[in-house]
């Protein structure tokens, strides 16, 4: 209980900077969105379009029916699921070191997190947990019911999968774990190959579900299309799936882990051999998941934590020749990295800003008819400001990013044209750009703005400037 009482403790403050901050992040916005409008009866892919799994939506909605439309909702619902997934990687280290360098593998998963791009709600936040919940199920191969536990996994990894589908390798070698075991174990190839078939329906079963739910409601071929065709209409990035800055950014991860892969072979090698092999193979499954979009993104590189923090535990481990000078070590860097003050000051000023252009939007539209169009810029204004939807391709990135061009099953400039058209009453934009955007569309929009609309408000948000544009014949209502 003290472990859980420390590791909730260490959550709270390391998360609890963002918390009330409607633009800690970026995706998890849309996601927001779309959870709430589905509590008022919205259909994911059909009223609101994305490609996640209804599942991340489904965690949303489930945040905004028990705490509100806000934003504290969902993000005191991941830290609960960082929490869970801080104590299962406690748990999981206790197999190879003892309960004082568990307890700090807990607390750097937590930093690793956060440091990574989940420190409020983005994806990786949700299915990490699970993915650990499936480890600790598989990893013991010799369990009296290793076969059950496998299957309970499998079905985990399904409902993973209903989070983000990328998580698939993992889910594929927590499977091929389990199947070892049994082969171990003497299992004959008959029964290995009918157990792999059970194994590949539970893991498809909730993702098989979803499918039946929405042909019978009408709506398969949008479903099919935002899960399983868009992904591969989507563009790739000329620059490839890693940036420099990304390689940057993990080098305190590299460093950590060759010092542990020096430590596993010189130092102090693994009591369990075996167990640290299957830690050593999930991190490669966990680098398949990050590698599996064609375009990456910082925040993918959570999904390595808890894989990260059980290989470095030979380094880390205070029984071997640094005793806890090598924990210490690293929990303090990565505490550093975390720059907390300056994250508890950058969520006061975001809360501060999107409250002044939400005030500055709000009288101009209404819930019905006069709807906000944000071109480029906070998602989140939408539910702040109390305004209408003018698309059911919400997300400003989707009608705006050059990438996206070929992948929403409409012309881009096409849908934001008929916006345009409909001569919204507000207009956001962004002076600084996220990604490669689709010049047609871009043109489009500042040309009109310069011409038939005025500033009536800016802020710096996440290193931009976002404006927003009221139309110069629309009095206030």
């Amino acid at each position: 209980m003290a472990v859980l009482v420390i590791l909730a403790l260490v959550v709270l403050v390391v998360r609890g900077a963002w918390f009330g901050d409607p633009n800690a992040d970026i995706d998890e916005q849309l996601y927001s969105l779309i959870g709430l409008e589905m509590t008022r009866g919205a259909i994911p892919f059909v009223d609101l379009w994305d490609r996640k799994p209804i599942g991340l939506f489904a965690i949303f909605a489930l945040a905004h029916a028990i705490g509100g439309p806000g934003p504290l909702s969902y993000q005191v619902l991941a830290s609960l699921f960082v929490l869970a997934g801080a104590w299962m990687t406690y748990r999981l280290s206790l197999r190879l070191v003892d309960r004082l360098t568990g307890l700090g593998a807990g607390v750097l998963y937590v930093f690793l997190v956060s440091i990574y791009g989940g420190h409020s709600a983005n994806a990786e936040v949700f299915f990490v947990p699970m993915m650990l919940w499936m480890a600790t199920l598989v990893v013991e191969i010799s369990h009296p019911q290793s076969v059950r536990r496998a299957c309970i996994g499998m079905l985990i990894g399904g409902l993973a999968l209903q989070v983000k589908y990328t998580v698939l390798p993992q889910c594929v070698f927590f499977g091929i774990w389990a199947l070892w075991g049994q082969y171990r174990a003497g299992t004959s190839l008959p029964k290995l190959v009918r157990l792999a078939a059970v194994f590949g329906f539970l893991g498809i079963l909730p993702t098989g579900l979803v499918a039946v739910g929405f042909a019978l409601i009408g709506h398969f071929d949008e479903f099919f299309f935002a899960n399983f065709v868009s992904f591969f209409d989507r563009i790739p990035s000329k620059a490839g799936r890693f940036r420099h800055d990304h390689l940057l950014l993990l080098l305190p991860i590299f460093g950590l882990l060759s010092a542990a892969v020096y430590a596993a072979f010189r130092l102090s090698p693994p009591t369990d051999r075996r167990t640290y092999y299957f830690f050593v193979l999930w991190l490669v499954a966990t680098i398949a998941t990050v590698m599996l979009p064609s375009t990456i993104y910082l925040y993918y590189f959570a999904a390595l934590a808890p894989a990260v923090v059980l290989c470095s535990l030979p380094i880390l481990d205070g029984r071997g020749a640094g005793k806890v000078f090598p924990l210490m070590l690293a929990l303090a860097s990565f505490g550093y990295f975390l720059s907390l003050p300056d994250r508890y000051e950058k969520a006061r000023q975001h809360i501060e800003s999107m409250d002044r252009l939400a005030s500055a939007i709000s009288p101009r539209v209404n819930g019905s008819s006069n709807c906000l169009y944000i071109f480029d810029g906070p998602t989140a204004l939408y539910q702040m400001s109390g305004s209408c939807l003018p698309t059911r391709f919400i997300y400003p990135d989707h009608l705006n990013n050059a990438f996206e061009r070929f992948s929403l099953g409409i012309p881009q400039i096409g849908e934001v044209a008929r916006i345009i058209a409909a001569r919204p009453p507000v207009i956001v934009t962004a002076d600084e750009t996220f990604t490669v955007q689709n010049e047609a569309t871009r043109s489009l929009v500042w040309s009109t703005v310069k011409r038939d609309y005025e500033e009536i408000a800016r802020e710096k948000l996440h290193g931009r400037t976002i404006r927003v544009w009221a139309r110069r014949d629309r009095n206030i209502d």
